[in-house]
């Protein structure tokens, strides 16, 4: 098939992955060119070179308005609706087969637009008033909608999804994260450095449990850093930096315990899973998709209660590591999340095709 993968432009598809988002195109879009698929990525023009890029916007749009995100910006809004609209008017033009849109920009959910070349939207984040609205009146049946896990579909349709969306979990090359038998006795954390990914919440309750922590991931937002999680580093809680995907399972798979500390509706989780490969155990507050996703393998404490998140990673700590290995063998491969990719654009494009014939 010829297949557009059309992303969100915050950050670029490249390493290291700024967050899920952007390391399930990056593997979306290789995995598919692995399957003999040709593949043309849509994101910003700073992307993986690896991939055929046909650019959204110059570059992601972190660097050209930092710190706009969610702001209602005027002069970002403007910027993205210019990229998007040329961008979905390029694909309708190019003999495209399938786009599988992960933009969360309103114009690829258009129905003129689904119906001039059929669509898989993937919904990655929970609904926001935003796009909600879009994301409903797009259902036709040249357009396939997934979320990441039931937890979120029933978010997004909380009177029940229609026929045309349905739950595609998120998966990983299980190769990449290699097992390691036995860890260090210490903890890990993942993640942007952001409030609602709480960091600072991680290394209280480490802390607390007398269990040495180190944080990984992009300084996202400056000020909460320098206010809420730089004040905490010590000898036992450190900063391990912002690594490429070999270097941070090489780093994860030493450690004994994952620490997880949504503080909002997190729709999948895909570190927790990439922790699991490695076979750590993981202490996560109970939220949103996590208990779906890590299972009865994990420890978990109430949303936000630091000192029960210090139990679970003191109970965590002790799991055998195997069970979190084989959970994820079973439910979140790489290869069967582009199966079921493969198997949602055969669905669609036949539709189509029937419709024509």
């Amino acid at each position: 098939m010829r297949i557009a993968v059309l992303c969100h432009v915050r950050q670029p598809i490249a390493q290291p992955f700024a967050g899920g988002m952007e390391s399930q195109c990056w593997h979306l879009a290789a995995g598919l060119q692995a399957r003999g698929h040709d593949v043309v990525l849509f994101a910003s023009g700073d992307s993986d070179p690896r991939f055929t890029i046909d650019a959204v916007i110059p570059e992601h749009y972190e660097r050209t308005f930092p710190g706009a995100e969610h702001r209602g910006f005027a002069p970002l809004i403007a910027h993205l609706d210019d990229g998007y609209a040329a961008a979905c008017d390029r694909i309708a033009a190019s003999g495209f087969d399938v786009v599988h849109n992960n933009s969360l920009h309103r114009f690829p959910l258009e129905p003129a637009r689904t119906a001039a070349v059929p669509t898989v939207t993937s919904l990655h984040v929970p609904p926001y008033d935003a796009l909600r609205w879009f994301v409903h009146a797009s259902v036709t049946p040249t357009h396939r909608l997934t979320a990441t896990s039931a937890h979120q579909l029933a978010a997004w349709w909380p009177h029940g999804p229609p026929r045309e969306a349905s739950v595609l979990h998120n998966g990983i090359d299980p190769d990449a994260w290699p097992f390691v038998a036995h860890g260090n006795g210490s903890a890990v954390w993942c993640g942007r450095m952001t409030p609602d990914k709480a960091p600072h919440l991680a290394a209280q309750a480490a802390r607390l449990a007398g269990v040495p922590l180190t944080l990984f991931g992009p300084i996202e937002d400056r000020d909460y850093w320098d206010a809420d999680v730089a004040p905490l580093l010590d000898g036992s809680i450190r900063y391990g930096g912002h690594l490429d995907a070999a270097a941070l399972a090489s780093a994860i798979g030493r450690a004994s315990v994952f620490v997880f500390t949504p503080c909002w509706d997190e729709p999948f989780g895909l570190v927790a899973v990439e922790a699991m490969a490695c076979g750590l155990p993981v202490a996560a507050f109970d939220r949103g998709a996590l208990r779906e996703v890590i299972g009865e393998t994990g420890c978990f404490a109430p949303p936000g209660d630091v000192l029960a998140l210090a139990d679970a990673i003191t109970t965590a700590i002790q799991r055998p590591r195997a069970p979190q290995r084989d959970r994820i063998e079973t439910a979140f491969t790489r290869d069967r999340w582009l199966d079921r990719c493969e198997d949602l654009y055969r669905d669609v494009v036949g539709h189509e095709l029937r419709q024509r014939a």
